[in-house]
């Protein structure tokens, strides 16, 4: 390994002014004004893993954003295969006045290189990129097998991937996968993060008269849809955060003891100076930590109906609209969740208004790896051997679908190696990633390679 931390440590100005050109590239998925630079962004790293030394390369196009696919497999058939997984395309900037510099024109400052894409994903990808070409210069090989798929549509839900990953399953085949689209709890922290939620929802309405009415003519005999919407609501949350949708609960993997002190010993947030808010809420009999990891949760996005300008305007509006998320833990299925919900608001509809329910097509199911799986260890062990400190282990709110479709098609564990912080602010205004990150990040990834070269599944 010396020779390629030599590597690193020699070029490190030289990988942070390709990591720039790679920011500079304005890969906005969602925005078709910019489907040419996504195609940029995506030769980008095409050019780059061949340029490292990979003789197979392809960028396949889908019925979207391309996809960039690499392959290095002459390690043996003794040495395992991974599959590093990332995505190239960012975010849009807006809003554009909120950028303290311009997010395509990378700049450093404060120890911080700011730039839409900086932190996510395409700072950690580009991590992974140099190291692979790092081992290649310097050793002419690497210690494991190597597949490489970076997309330019997670941003955008990463519509063509799981038809493509399930279709071409033999060649995106691994023993294991490497992802660097996450974080640490702190900077400086080294993280474990082996547990991530599912994801369902819906959006519903209730209409009540064919249009707003006034209120002094008609309230009293028309159902009010803001009204029967807030007592439909009602029904579905207690006061102590247990949703009161039947069965909800029933296929919900316990939290073992073991677990619990896991996420006790993680680092606390301060939620008032994170959130402003003045006192935590969670599900009866956890805590706040406990219920944000590792307890599914119903929440509602967005709540409209009515006169929403200035002043008063005296109506029975005639819809109301919810929109609803749950995010979801081991043991439960979408499908079935989505199920239940839409019974109990088939269930619960008041009198007087009609509903209508929309389903959120997009959805996944909670990933978790056992922590003390030799995959993770060696990664705690890397993490401590750059940052010099034990990693804390946790399990995360958000999701990542790709993570629930690797480990069903492919039934092999998902290392999710991250390497972002809590001030990264991302997908928002004025998106950094430490430079220290990138240097140390780079450097565990070394040591990540080597120490799994013999763990062959």
């Amino acid at each position: 390994m010396k020779e390629v931390m030599e590597y690193l440590e020699k070029y490190k100005e030289q990988h942070l002014e390709e990591l720039q050109h790679f920011l500079h590239i304005p890969s906005v998925s969602t925005d078709s004004t910019h489907k040419e630079d996504v195609k940029t962004a995506a030769k980008f790293v095409a050019d780059y893993l061949k340029n490292a030394g990979f003789e197979t390369v392809e960028v396949q196009e889908t019925k979207g954003h391309p996809l960039v696919y690499a392959e290095w497999m002459n390690a043996g058939e003794d040495a395992p295969t991974v599959l590093f997984y990332g995505h190239y395309d960012v975010q849009p900037p807006d809003p554009l006045d909120q950028w303290e510099s311009d997010p395509f024109e990378p700049e450093v400052r404060d120890g911080r290189i700011y730039a839409r894409g900086a932190s996510d994903d395409k700072g950690q990808v580009f991590m992974h990129l140099v190291v692979l070409k790092a081992f290649l210069e310097t050793k002419g090989s690497l210690p494991i097998n190597v597949k490489v798929c970076v997309e330019g549509e997670e941003e955008i839900g990463s519509a063509n991937l799981y038809d493509i990953l399930h279709e071409q399953k033999e060649k995106f085949q691994a023993d294991f996968a490497v992802i660097s689209d996450s974080g640490m709890v702190a900077k400086d922290q080294p993280t474990i993060l082996y547990g991530l939620k599912g994801f369902t929802g819906l959006e519903f309405t209730l209409k009540g008269p064919d249009n707003d009415l006034h209120s002094g003519l008609y309230g009293g005999a028309v159902k009010n849809p803001a009204i029967a919407m807030a007592q439909l609501l009602a029904t579905m949350k207690n006061e102590e955060e247990v949703v009161q949708v039947a069965h909800f609960y029933d296929q919900v993997e316990p939290l073992s003891d073991e677990e619990r002190t896991l996420i006790k010993d993680a680092p606390s947030e301060d939620y008032e100076e994170s959130t402003g808010v003045k006192e935590t809420v969670s599900e009866k009999g956890y805590t706040a930590k406990e219920h944000t990891m590792a307890r599914p949760t119903l929440e509602i996005n967005g709540l409209y109906s009515g006169y929403q300008g200035e002043g008063t305007k005296t109506i029975i509006p005639s819809t109301a609209t919810a929109k609803l998320t749950c995010r979801l833990v081991p043991g439960q299925d979408p499908k079935e969740i989505q199920d239940l919900l839409v019974k109990h608001l088939e269930q619960h509809v008041p009198k007087g208004v009609e509903l209508t329910i929309k389903r959120e097509p997009l959805s996944a199911k909670a990933y978790k790896v056992d922590p003390g799986h030799p995959l993770i260890t060696k990664a705690a062990e890397s993490f401590k051997e750059t940052f010099e400190k034990e990693a804390v282990y946790v399990r995360m709110g958000g999701s990542i679908p790709v993570v629930e479709w690797i480990d069903s098609i492919y039934q092999i564990p998902v290392v999710l190696l991250g390497f972002g912080t809590p001030d990264d602010r991302l997908h928002s205004p004025n998106e950094s990633f430490p430079v220290a990150h990138f240097d140390k990040g780079m450097k565990t990834i070394v040591h990540y390679w080597e120490k799994v070269k013999y763990l062959k599944q």
